[in-house]
């Protein structure tokens, strides 16, 4: 059997823990003590003169640029993506993009309040209530409501009917004994008025 080479049997190095060989474990280990040392939240090997700016840069707590809440650098990106109350977020109803922190009340007092035609059942809806509405909407309209609109149909259907059916009033026309009867009554108060007018009182005898 043949026997095994220095440079194949190797040693865990007390200060890395990294398989070094053998025949160079004391040299490694009295270089990488000296010049190396293992991050303490990471456990990477950092050269001693750069710990400082690598926790710095990789694990140092961060202060989110939108709120300002201080947190640890590997879930800022989720922070400001999912969680950050002051992110930009769109309303589902109009769009407009506004704080997450004011969303709720936005689609609720504002865009929420308007109303939309449900195109099942034809009533208007808040857009707020919408999505439930439609999930259990049969397409029924409400009875009372459409009895109303027939009735009110049926009212002016029946006025345009008779406003068209109604005959129209022929104007009047004088018969020619009406017209002399007329002549004769205007003839007979001017006569009589013109004898009234010329009788005319005496004198008044003086005592």
């Amino acid at each position: 059997m043949a026997g095994v080479s220095d440079d194949q049997v190797t040693s865990v190095c007390g200060h890395c823990d990294r398989a070094i060989p053998s025949s160079n474990i004391d040299l490694h280990f009295a270089h990488c003590s000296r010049n190396l040392e293992k991050c303490k939240v990471c456990g990477d090997m950092i050269p001693r003169k750069h710990t400082e700016e690598h926790f710095l840069s990789t694990h140092a707590p961060v202060c989110c640029s939108l709120c300002s809440e201080t947190m640890d650098r590997d879930i800022l990106d989720v922070h400001k993506g999912e969680n950050c109350p002051k992110r930009i977020v769109t309303c589902e109803y109009c769009e407009f993009p506004l704080p997450a922190i004011d969303l709720l009340e936005h689609q609720v007092e504002v865009c929420g309040n308007r109303t939309e035609l449900c195109y099942m059942c034809h009533k208007y809806i808040r857009l707020r209530e919408m999505h439930s509405h439609v999930s259990r909407c049969t397409g029924a309209v409400s009875t009372v409501a459409e009895s109303s609109r027939n009735t009110r149909a049926m009212e002016r259907e029946r006025e345009r009917e008779r406003a068209a059916g109604a005959p129209r009033r022929q104007p009047r026309e004088f018969s020619p004994r009406r017209l002399l009867f007329t002549i004769a009554i205007t003839g007979i108060a001017v006569l009589l008025g013109s004898l009234f007018f010329q009788r005319k009182p005496g004198p008044t005898p003086v005592n």
